[in-house]
């Protein structure tokens, strides 16, 4: 650890990288200045200014911008642990520059090329362009990355003179890249969803390990959180929480979603045969933030586990085709076939030498992406969005 860094770590503590901008990196060097970066900021003490940021909010269980207090059993808990959350505002553009500062130091210092903290904010500012693409298609608003940067990194004056400014600790073998070796490290990690925890296609779901698939409606948005899936219309006029939870005790599917899940009053309330599966599923009238909403409340008993489906409108009644789309969803749930099964399987990234030069539109088309693959394929080998790789360059592929 650089001398310079000793004193911000020893407190001890853990930097984290995601599985998913993992496979987007194309050196060990850009690895580097993701930790690197990120250490700025725990040196920074950045972090302390932000949860006290987080600690004077008035934070409360929500879904969007539903409160549900019914929903307060020790079963029903995981729907606020995985969807209670209030976003805070990230990094400020001064702390941002600041660990870019920091990091491309340690870069410097480490014999890493500090211009790869470059690469990596190109990276960022990329999965931020392509995702405006994305949320215009959807409906939805973009996600910032880095998000305090409106140009490309390439033309922020400001950005360049601050990662220049760490040549100064440059030793004599501040050169490396290890790109070659990186991506052989690379081999075989897994793009987009983890079979262990579900993979979502298009407007399906299949989960291996507990051997269930089912479909929401066309053109919904799935999220699939530790703790429970959420659906959502383009129109956002309401979402669909899927989550489990043990049995325990066998009681029948009425007096779980009264026992369990604390809710007595049902209204329209059917039993349901889905397949060999039992269940039930009913109208109740929740208290909300804003007064009361109607809500479409679904059990599914398979195996030892209670599915439960809780479809909520933002509007005082849920629409007839809200409700429709709720019973749609959990009837279609079903274990998997054996074809299924190979779509419960996940994607993975793969290494080859583009031996023929093939562009991007023409490997899209061997691509097992389901969506936006010549997109996808340029980011994450950094020709977004635009270029060709060469005959006999090492590029990455899904299959």
């Amino acid at each position: 650890i650089p001398p310079s860094l000793r004193e911000g770590v020893r407190g001890g503590g853990y930097i984290y990288i995601t599985r998913g901008l993992m496979g987007y990196l194309n050196s060990e060097a850009e690895l580097a200045a993701v930790l690197g970066h990120e250490i700025g900021h725990v040196t920074a003490r950045h972090g302390v200014r932000q949860m006290s940021a987080a600690q004077a909010a008035n934070l409360g269980y929500t879904l969007g911008s539903i409160l549900v207090p019914e929903l307060r059993s020790q079963t029903a808990q995981n729907l606020f642990n995985v969807l209670g959350s209030a976003l805070i505002s990230g990094y400020g553009r001064e702390h941002e520059l600041q660990s870019d500062r920091l990091g491309a130091e340690y870069l410097a210092s480490s014999g890493y090329d500090p211009q790869a903290m470059i690469k990596v904010i190109g990276v960022l500012k990329n999965q931020e362009l392509f995702d405006k693409q994305l949320a215009k298609e959807e409906g939805r608003e973009p996600r910032a990355y880095h998000g305090v940067f409106a140009s490309h990194p390439a033309n922020d004056q400001r950005l360049q003179e601050t990662v220049a400014a760490a040549n100064k600790f440059k030793t004599p073998t501040t050169n490396t890249l290890a790109r070659e070796s990186f991506l052989e490290q690379l081999e075989g990690l897994v793009f987009g969803d983890n079979d262990h925890e579900g993979i979502r296609r298009v407007n399906h779901f299949y989960h291996a390990s507990l051997n269930f698939t089912l479909a929401f409606p066309e053109g919904w948005r799935i999220e699939n959180t530790p703790n429970a899936l959420v659906a959502q219309p383009k129109d956002r006029g309401a979402q669909m929480i899927m989550t489990v939870e043990d049995i325990n005790k066998r009681i029948p599917p009425r007096e779980f979603i009264s026992n369990r899940l604390n809710i007595k009053k049902l209204g329209r309330g059917e039993s349901l045969k889905v397949g060999d599966l039992e269940g039930y599923s009913g109208v109740a009238q929740l208290k909300v933030k804003s007064g009361e909403r109607q809500a479409r409340v679904s059990v599914l008993y398979y195996h030892q586990q209670a599915y439960i489906f809780v479809m909520v409108s933002k509007e005082k009644e849920l629409k007839s085709q809200y409700d429709q789309a709720a019973l749609t969803t959990v009837k279609s749930f079903h274990a998997l076939s054996k074809e299924e099964r190979t779509l419960a399987k996940a994607l993975k990234l793969r290494m080859v030498k583009n031996k023929t030069g093939l562009g991007f539109k023409e490997l899209a088309k061997q691509s097992a992406i389901p969506h936006h693959a010549e997109d996808q394929l340029r980011l994450l080998n950094d020709y977004y969005p635009e270029g060709e790789p060469e005959a006999g360059q090492k590029i990455k592929i899904v299959k």
